[in-house]
């Protein structure tokens, strides 16, 4: 498994800020938690997605390439970061 931390800079209210991801070895996400800037975090797997969380339906690009796009910054991060924000425990934004 991967873990992998997105940023995504924007003033939409409505919108997700972080997204953390859970990759298997095909680079698709296992996992995923995303959190707004009022506070809420979603989260999705296999078993459940929702009209505003769900998993990707193709591999997760490189993070060179989604950190080339000037609103994101991708970066690879610890299974305890991702394990922690999966479990409810805060984390800063």
């Amino acid at each position: 498994m991967r873990y992998v931390k997105v940023e995504w800079a924007h003033d939409f209210d409505d919108q997700p800020v972080l997204y953390l991801s859970e990759l298997g070895d095909d680079g698709y996400e296992t996992r995923k938690v995303q959190f707004y800037r009022d506070g809420r975090c979603e989260r999705a797997d296999e078993s459940f997605e929702n009209a505003t969380v769900g998993l990707s339906e193709i591999p997760f690009p490189p993070l060179e390439e989604i950190s080339n796009q000037p609103d994101f910054t991708a970066q690879f991060i610890a299974p305890e970061e991702f394990e922690c924000a999966w479990g409810g425990m805060d984390i800063n934004l």
